[in-house]
């Protein structure tokens, strides 16, 4: 095992045992971010309190041109662990722990790779990405530092993921008439008939979409996870909740999606709110999307970092490109295991990527 594996093992057995789960939003300006500062000897810290557990620290060495990123925050254990989430376990391939893949892998590898090099190093580490509420992002962007680059630290294998979908999260809520269930209906009576309309008529019109493509993924991503309302089997249902989410390519328009699936509605719901928007990556003019993309290659071909397929999943770096950066999500371990019981990360992996940020930091220093 090489020096720069052993130490970044060290620094992810000293996280992993710092508890981030997030919920329950309870993380501090201490634990964690004391060992960061700590292990950061020579940077400029900022460290700065959001508000309901959001904690971000920038970091700078000085005069970088690029910005790594990569969030503290975990998903909460799950009773099928076979040992202590929060003890690091090292067998011969792999590193397990609860954040070890998702992403406390990354940040052990630019703590290893920071103080392996005397390098121009700029550092933005969060405690918010699993909660849906990107405090510490916007609160950064604020700021419109000058980077040529940002380099968002997510489970890619050890590959450039240049393009991701984006994410939009809706309630809706149906109202109706309640009333004995023997007699007859009009269309708008049952709430919940209206929940299940609406239902077969969105994912017939998600199905649709199957031919749209963009950077190797294809079709729309859609999802009605909730349906709730009604009374009883008698009860002509007086409300219904659903909850729905899709996950669009970087050449569709988000809001022309939600007028459609809005449309689908045969009497006007009560209530149709979007509870979370995540842009693409690329974000920003539809028009320019592939153009964005290719820029974006151009710098991982700079950093040379090679280069993996669009994915699925989404990533705060479609943040810092909505707000002009060019952005590449680059880090170890596979999305497959993120939030998984004994979720891990592959010493390859880790590996790789630790020598790839020491390299960046070297070249650009």
């Amino acid at each position: 095992m090489g020096n720069l594996l052993s130490s970044t093992l060290d620094h992810l057995r000293a996280l992993v045992a710092i508890d981030t789960r997030n919920p329950p939003r309870a993380i501090g300006t201490g634990g964690i971010f004391d060992y960061l500062r700590a292990n950061l000897p020579g940077f400029r810290c900022r460290l700065t309190d959001h508000g309901a557990g959001a904690v971000s620290l920038y970091a700078a060495r000085g005069k970088p041109k690029i910005l790594f990123n990569v969030h503290l925050d975990t998903v909460p254990d799950s009773p099928h662990w076979s040992a202590s989430p929060f003890d690091l376990r090292v067998t011969e391939d792999r590193a397990i722990g609860l954040g070890a893949c998702d992403i406390k892998s990354a940040a052990a590898a630019l703590l290893a790779a920071a103080n392996a090099s005397g390098g121009d190093a700029a550092f933005l580490f969060t405690s918010d990405e699993e909660g849906n509420d990107a405090r510490c992002i916007a609160a950064f962007l604020a700021q419109k530092e000058p980077f040529v680059a940002v380099i968002v630290a997510e489970p890619t294998r050890a590959e450039a993921v240049l393009a991701h979908r984006g994410i939009s999260s809706v309630v809706m809520r149906f109202a109706g008439r309640a009333g004995h269930a023997s007699r007859a209906q009009q269309a708008g009576d049952s709430a919940v008939h209206q929940a299940l309309r609406w239902g077969a008529a969105a994912l017939d019109y998600a199905a649709a979409q199957s031919h749209q493509r963009f950077g190797g993924l294809t079709g729309l991503r859609f999802n009605i996870g909730r349906i709730e309302g009604g009374i009883k089997a008698n009860v002509i249902a007086p409300q219904a909740e659903l909850r729905f989410g899709f996950r669009p390519l970087p050449s569709m328009d988000i809001d022309v999606l939600l007028d459609a699936f809005r449309g689908f509605a045969q009497c006007g719901p009560a209530e149709f709110s979007e509870t979370f928007r995540g842009p693409t990556l690329p974000a920003g003019d539809i028009a320019h999307a592939e153009a964005r993309r290719l820029a974006a290659r151009d710098v991982a071909d700079a950093l040379e970092l090679p280069v993996g397929n669009a994915v699925d999943f989404w990533t705060e770096g479609s943040l810092f490109s909505q707000a002009g950066y060019t952005a590449i999500v680059y880090g170890p371990g596979d999305i497959a295991q993120a939030h998984a019981a004994d979720e891990w990360v592959a010493l390859e992996q880790l590996e790789s990527v630790a020598a790839a940020y020491r390299r960046i930091l070297e070249q650009r220093g």
